[in-house]
């Protein structure tokens, strides 16, 4: 059954020159024209992937998903009434649009390439967007495969954590040809609070270290912040409450504050992930010449919490780091 689609004033043609399919034009709200529903497939069904690809069923889209466990792959089918196949390469083929969302530099190359990764199953005209936080330069490697295929690729790393995967609130920054991104967007805002366009491909990965970067600065300040209140005997939840409505306000005080001050530490992105984007920040930072001794020293805070057995802990164990310090 295809859905009414709440979206944009603007129409989404999945191939330049390719009809709708047929039943596709419905209703929106108000008067605002359809999304033509696409042919679309998600690889990686991990905490983000699982969600983002449930929203895009959801839009009414026909979605075909592919997971390295296959009984996950399975199970979100049954869930969403979707398609799930054996390989990245069977699960693109046919696709107007190829998502991914899993590791690291590896596991993304694992999807793309080879004889059962998208580019094989993908045909001219298509459009690849990678949804993972990678490097520069695996990103900028794979769009240049992708292209001489005649496939545009799309780098779309995102922010906003599980909650704002399920809750279709997540911030997209994204890099690559105007015309790919224009494509992909109507598509993209099933779960986006926001999904902008920075530059050409690499671009949205940049960006996305200037969000980890400024993550880890304020997580710092934030946990010392709480082991100052703490250590002067004040009460923390009622520090932030009155700090929070000035200039030290944030997203991180206003909803990791409590579960910090509560020593819970398992609501949120992972420390072990953490590390793999700020390495990828301080690799890149050395290429463009820019100066991160904030970034370089919080990444070995984070390592020490690994060292307490703490890397699957959310990045606010920080603070718990602080605490065992004395």
């Amino acid at each position: 059954m295809r859905h009414a689609v709440k979206g944009p004033s603007r129409s989404f043609d999945p191939r330049p020159g390719r009809p709708a399919r047929p039943g596709a034009d419905r209703g929106v709200w108000g008067n605002t024209k359809d999304i033509t529903m696409a042919t679309l497939t998600f690889l990686g069904l991990g905490v983000m992937g699982y969600p983002m690809a449930g929203h895009l069923a959801a839009m009414g889209h026909d979605v075909c998903v592919y997971n390295r466990t296959a009984a996950k792959a399975e199970a979100w089918a049954k869930e969403h009434g979707g398609r799930f196949a054996p390989t990245p390469a069977q699960a693109a083929r046919g696709a107007d649009i190829v998502f991914s969302c899993v590791g690291n530099d590896d596991d993304l190359r694992s999807v793309v390439l080879g004889e059962n990764g998208a580019l094989a199953g993908m045909a001219s005209g298509a459009i690849y967007v990678d949804h993972t936080t990678v490097s520069p330069k695996v990103t900028r490697d794979l769009a240049a495969q992708a292209q001489a295929q005649g496939i545009g690729y799309v780098d779309a790393p995102v922010s906003g954590g599980q909650a704002g995967a399920e809750n279709g609130a997540l911030s997209v920054m994204c890099g690559g040809a105007q015309a790919d991104f224009d494509r992909a967007a109507p598509i993209m805002e099933a779960y986006a609070k926001i999904c902008r366009r920075l530059g050409e491909v690499g671009a949205g990965q940049v960006t996305k270290m200037c969000n980890q970067i400024a993550i880890a600065g304020l997580v710092q300040g934030l946990s010392e912040a709480l082991l100052m209140a703490e250590k002067s005997g004040l009460d923390g939840e009622a520090v932030v409450e009155v700090i929070s409505q000035g200039a030290a306000g944030s997203w991180q005080m206003a909803n990791r504050h409590k579960t910090m001050l509560a020593d819970a530490f398992e609501h949120g992105f992972a420390v072990d992930w953490m590390r793999k984007d700020l390495k990828i920040c301080l690799e890149a930072g050395d290429e463009v010449g820019a100066s991160l001794p904030v970034t370089a020293l919080v990444d070995q805070f984070y390592k020490e919490v690994q060292l307490m057995g703490g890397g699957r802990w959310d990045t606010s164990a920080l603070f718990k780091r602080l605490k065992a310090l004395g």
